[in-house]
């Protein structure tokens, strides 16, 4: 019997990169692949440059474009801050978000717990239409085309049209917490029902699917021809999407606590958090461990890499900075409450926020 899912805190693709531009970070993980990278140029050594306080958990990562911070709090504002100052722009009320925004087209998308999906003009935070769907969105969108996709805990994948409205809905057999990769013409959904599900982009028909052993409550990220996920029951997998199979299994050893974080990856690892209260490092090519880093409480948040280095909160109220080829920690900063959110970049800056809903801004401080 498999477990029951509990709500949580948290090539070419389509002329998209899967690596995000550094001026940029438009979406969830930086790009529709979902690596978690970035291209970032950043100072050797960071110090917290401002901090802006929401009356509430920031539990969903932040999008920055054209200079502008845009997150959601559970406090019900999606708020857009100055990335330079940490002034606000606006915020506008819709309903307890823990989904991070998306950034497409001159709009920004966002769902919330309420299951309401909204679109948004990106300059004034203007509702310009809404999409309900029939149970919570703790995920970010992603785009194909002129097309939204949206999973939700109502076990489906919404695909909208620019206007809102639905082009097709892919339904599986439990509640989709995380956000869908793209790659070569089709969205891969990964949930509740233990199942990896390929599905085409233009149809909404699945392509086929594959056991994955365990539920999962984070997102995945798609690299070549591999795809990339932690599960619940403690495994990180790697799919091989051409022969349709699990090419390997890493599992934490010691205590089965399970992979709750997004994966980061780049040419020979791959960085995850886990709820054994460490950050692992895992060989791309075969599964093996290549470091893991120790912090006091359970790692939830998703690692950025940005050249050398991997940004990670852990709900031991630090975020941490690493060394990406030894693990070993470069810096890090005590902050107000856990952060379980995933950390965003561009040039000069990092953004993350935390549980006790203060958003941070890490950077160089002039002199």
């Amino acid at each position: 019997m498999k477990p029951f899912c509990i709500a949580l805190f948290p090539f070419c693709v389509l002329c998209l990169s899967a690596m995000a531009e550094s001026n940029d970070w438009p979406i969830f993980r930086g790009g529709v692949t979902q690596t978690g990278v970035s291209t970032a140029k950043l100072p050797d050594k960071m110090d917290i440059l401002w901090e802006f306080k929401t009356k509430d958990a920031i539990e969903g990562g932040a999008v920055i474009v054209d200079g502008i911070v845009y997150f959601g709090s559970y406090d019900q504002n999606l708020y857009a801050v100055e990335l330079k100052s940490g002034k606000q722009k606006w915020a506008t009320k819709l309903g307890p978000i823990k989904a991070p925004p998306a950034i497409h087209k001159g709009r920004i998308y966002v769902g919330d717990v309420d299951g309401k999906f909204y679109a948004l003009e990106l300059t004034t935070g203007k509702v310009l239409w809404k999409f309900e769907t029939e149970d919570q969105i703790t995920a970010s969108a992603n785009f194909f085309e002129d097309r939204i996709l949206i999973p939700s805990h109502d076990s489906t994948v919404y695909c909208l049209d620019q206007d809102g409205k639905k082009v097709w809905e892919f339904r599986t057999d439990g509640p989709i917490f995380g956000s869908v990769p793209i790659a070569k013409g089709m969205t891969f959904v990964a949930g509740c029902d233990s199942n990896m599900h390929a599905v085409d982009l233009k149809t909404g028909k699945k392509k086929f699917s594959v056991d994955l052993k365990g539920q999962t409550g984070a997102s995945a990220a798609v690299v070549d021809n591999t795809l990339y996920v932690g599960t619940m029951t403690n495994q990180v997998l790697a799919v091989d999407l051409t022969n349709e199979k699990i090419s390997w299994e890493f599992e934490a050893p010691k205590r089965k606590a399970g992979f709750y974080s997004s994966p980061a990856v780049v040419s020979d690892l791959v960085v995850i958090g886990s709820r054994d209260s460490k950050v692992w490092a895992i060989e791309r090519n075969t599964g093996k461990s290549v470091w893991d880093f120790q912090t006091d409480r359970r790692v939830d948040s998703s690692p950025l890499i940005v050249g050398n280095r991997v940004f990670i909160g852990s709900s031991d109220e630090n975020f941490y900075i690493l060394d990406l080829k030894t693990g070993k920690s470069l810096q890090s900063f005590m902050v107000d409450s856990p952060v379980i959110c995933a950390p965003a970049a561009i040039d000069g800056y990092v953004i993350f926020g935390t549980e006790k809903g203060t958003l941070y801004c890490l950077g160089a401080k002039k002199d």
